[in-house]
C-alpha cells in the first residue's frame, strides 16, 4: 500500500546556478508533516503552480528521506542552454509518495 503526502511551498532564489555536484548550501529544506515509515523509499514530484517570472522556473530536488526533502529553484532562460540560477517567488506544490 502506498502513502501520499502534499504540500506548497512560496520559494525563490537569489543565488547564481549550482554547478557543484552535491552542493545543496542554497537549497531549502522541506519537512513533511507527518514522517514516512522507517526505511520507506520515498519518492517527490513537484509542479510550479503559479506563473509570477517571465523564465521558467527549473527545480530541483534532493536527499529525499522519510522525513523530508531538500529543494531548489533554478531559472531556465530562454533560449539559453544553461541558467543563470536567480528567479522570482514561485509557489511550488509537491507530491510525496512511498513506492
Amino acid at each position: 500500500m502506498s502513502l501520499i503526502q502534499t504540500g506548497k511551498i512560496n520559494l525563490n532564489s537569489t543565488n547564481a546556478v549550482e554547478t557543484t555536484g552535491g552542493d545543496t548550501s542554497t537549497f531549502t529544506r522541506v519537512t513533511f508533516p507527518t514522517p514516512f515509515p522507517q526505511g520507506s523509499q520515498v519518492v517527490v514530484f513537484p509542479l510550479t503552480q503559479t506563473f509570477n517570472g517571465p523564465e521558467t522556473p527549473g527545480i530541483r530536488i534532493h536527499d529525499v528521506t522519510e522525513t523530508g526533502f531538500l529543494i531548489r529553484l533554478n531559472e531556465v532562460l530562454a533560449g539559453a542552454v544553461k541558467s543563470d540560477g536567480t528567479h522570482t517567488t514561485e509557489t511550488i506544490g509537491w507530491l510525496a509518495a512511498t513506492v
